[in-house]
């Protein structure tokens, strides 16, 4: 019988780990199926410019996965049974469970909209493709001078605002901050952050707290109100509780904690990527939520997983994180090193080379999203002898916050890039 592989979510996580399992494990001794919500590659990172009017064209998964072997399964997952290993999921066709012998959990996160009343009915947020194309349908109804409120000032607020305000110039752009804007840049980055905003028209609201969003109004925590006609929240995001609900160990918040190889401390033939995992960097801080991190983490994934299935040696991936890339419209941005402790350094770049480069690079991932498969070695391994059950390796290599009640949220500088650890993704 066939080793049964299911990953779970085709994002930039989930993709290009199911790619590279079908190209080097060999499909006479493996199957893979990968189950997504949805029947195209969504490109997270560019859902504030499709928010604001840009066009995007769309990827099929089918025509990605197209002669790999890789079955794709159209569902959503409702449930894990880890003891049973199973997975339930729900599509077009009707509930079904899918059995797995090794399961890849990559589900990544959504818009968290539960801190402040109102937000969830009232809001919109650029996390998925359907709520950024209702953002879109609502900008696309206001007229010259509607206003549009972006609570969030990480990266994904930063990006948002600025992206709406140079594509509809006509609209009245405002960005709530809870602290300084831009706080976690260099001196010097900040700086050219504000002059964009002014450039563009953006007013910036710093150190300011939200009470609640109504329909037509933003009630800020001084007992002022903003008007506002579309309320865009980018100030947390938040990951499904499913791992949680099937009894995985996970922080507080419900991102999986994993051992070095991105191996499930409590269920050793669960893995995870992406933004769904608790995965701790080169310095000791958890990995923020971010395509760099997806990537290096489902890598990690790839080689565990390999490795273990085929009896041969498992290497390990640098799981650090250099820099910010932030976006600022299409014809400017920064790029933000960071040290090992990910803090600002001093060197940042700024301008239209660092939006040409960002573009680039967004270019770049979507290439190797849509070819999972591409210069991977032809020849496929077979599987060794049965893999060890055990939790190997499952102690955990971080500092004690990384423990089972410990939130990303509640640890220090756990996010290099935002106000609040679960207060925005890295853009690039």
């Amino acid at each position: 019988m066939k080793h049964r592989i299911v990953v779970l979510g085709a994002g930039y996580a989930g993709s290009y780990v199911a790619g590279n399992l079908a190209r080097r494990l060999s499909p006479a001794d493996i199957e893979i199926t990968v189950v997504n919500a949805v029947p195209d590659f969504v490109e997270r990172l560019r859902l504030h410019q499709l928010a604001a009017g840009q066009e995007m064209g769309t990827t099929k998964l089918a025509d990605i996965f197209a002669g790999t072997g890789i079955r794709l399964r159209l569902a959503r997952v409702s449930a894990i049974d880890p003891e049973r290993q199973v997975v339930a999921v729900a599509g077009a066709d009707g509930a079904e469970e899918l059995g797995y012998d090794t399961l890849l959990y990559a589900l990544g996160s959504h818009g968290d909209d539960r801190s402040v009343p109102g937000a969830a009915e009232h809001a919109f947020d650029v996390a998925a493709r359907p709520s950024a194309l209702r953002l879109r349908e609502r900008l696309d109804g206001l007229r010259e001078g509607g206003s549009v409120v972006v609570v969030g000032d990480g990266l994904t607020g930063i990006e948002t605002a600025t992206e709406i305000a140079e594509s509809r110039p006509g609209l009245s752009v405002a960005l709530v901050a809870r602290g300084e804007l831009g706080a976690r840049l260099s001196a010097g980055a900040r700086g050219h952050l504000r002059l964009a905003c002014d450039r563009l028209g953006i007013t910036v609201l710093e150190h300011t707290g939200v009470e609640a969003v109504e329909a037509t109004r933003v009630l800020l925590a001084d007992g002022t109100a903003l008007a506002s006609d579309a309320t865009v929240w980018t100030a947390g995001f938040a990951v499904a509780p499913i791992a949680a609900a099937a009894g995985l160990e996970v922080t507080e918040s419900g991102r999986i904690l994993v051992d070095r190889t991105m191996r499930s401390l409590s269920h050793p033939n669960v893995y995870a990527a992406g933004d769904s995992v608790h995965a701790i960097g080169a310095n000791g801080l958890p990995l923020p939520m971010s395509c760099a991190s997806a990537g290096s983490t489902g890598m990690q994934a790839v080689k565990a997983i390999v490795g273990r299935l085929t009896g041969s040696k498992i290497g390990h991936v640098k799981l650090d994180y250099v820099a910010n890339h932030i976006s600022l419209g299409r014809q400017d941005g920064i790029l933000q090193m960071v040290d090992h402790e990910g803090r600002a350094k001093p060197k940042y770049l700024s301008g239209r080379k660092v939006a040409r480069i960002k573009a680039g690079i967004l270019k770049m991932s979507l290439w190797a999203s849509s070819h999972p498969t591409f210069c991977l070695p032809t020849r496929r391994r077979h599987l060794g002898a049965a893999p060890d059950a055990s939790a190997e390796g499952a102690t955990s290599y971080a500092s004690p916050s990384a423990t089972p009640n410990a939130s990303p949220s509640a640890i220090p500088n756990a996010s290099p890039y935002a106000s609040d650890a679960r207060a925005d993704r890295a853009a690039a």
